[in-house]
């Protein structure tokens, strides 16, 4: 399966890593990061870099297509960048699987994929993702069609364990849920705005938001 995972400057690592890890552990499929220009793509915590071995122009179809996300407010500049979204049409075409992580589904969405469709993201973004006339909803992996979307940074595990399982059955999957000791444990449960306090999640939507009224610095 060839599998390309696109990078833009400011991207969450784990957005891609994760599925990347999935992917690479099933030892069947070709996983290309692929960006605008190819070379060190800055990650939005400012810790560090990914590495695109691929140009737009060098990448132009893929069975799935992976497009993840950021902190705000990185994702401006995709969204609002031509060459960007008409390369993610273009891969599109090609796909059997269109996927996003987190607000990658803004990018999606800006692209034109997502006009009328249920699809999810990081909650902090649905009020925007709704905007853009999509659907918002709180599942953590949602299926339409061939287009699939993941909430929030970690969920990009599950959705790519779930896309294996498609393609290459689930005893597949399951093994490599074992192999990544993919058996999540966390010390609280806050991991969704259902669970965390609601003092906490107010405080954090307040932030996200704040954030979101910037500009990219990268």
């Amino acid at each position: 399966m060839k599998i390309a995972i696109m990078l833009f400057d400011g991207i969450t690592a784990l957005d891609a890593i994760g599925p990347y890890d999935v992917f690479a552990a099933t030892l069947k499929c070709e996983v290309k990061f692929v960006a605008k220009k190819k070379g060190l793509i800055k990650l939005d915590s400012n810790m560090g870099y990914l590495h695109a071995d691929y140009s737009f122009s060098e990448v132009t179809s893929a069975d799935i297509l992976v497009v993840p996300g950021c902190s705000p407010p990185n994702y401006k500049t995709p969204m609002n960048d031509e060459e960007t979204l008409n390369w993610i049409r273009q891969m599109h075409e090609t796909t059997k699987w269109t996927t996003s992580v987190c607000n990658g589904s803004l990018i999606l969405s800006a692209a034109g994929l997502l006009n009328g469709i249920v699809a999810t993201s990081h909650w902090g973004s649905f009020d925007l993702l709704q905007s853009l006339g999509t659907i918002p909803t709180d599942e953590r992996v949602v299926r339409q069609g061939k287009i699939v979307t993941a909430a929030g940074v970690s969920s990009g595990i599950d959705m790519a364990l779930q896309l294996i399982a498609w393609e290459l059955g689930e005893d597949m999957s399951k093994g490599v849920q074992l192999i990544l000791e993919y058996d999540p444990q966390p010390p609280f449960d806050t991991g969704s705005p259902k669970k965390a306090p609601a003092l906490l999640v107010e405080q954090i939507r307040g932030m996200l938001q704040e954030f979101a009224k910037r500009e990219p610095n990268l």
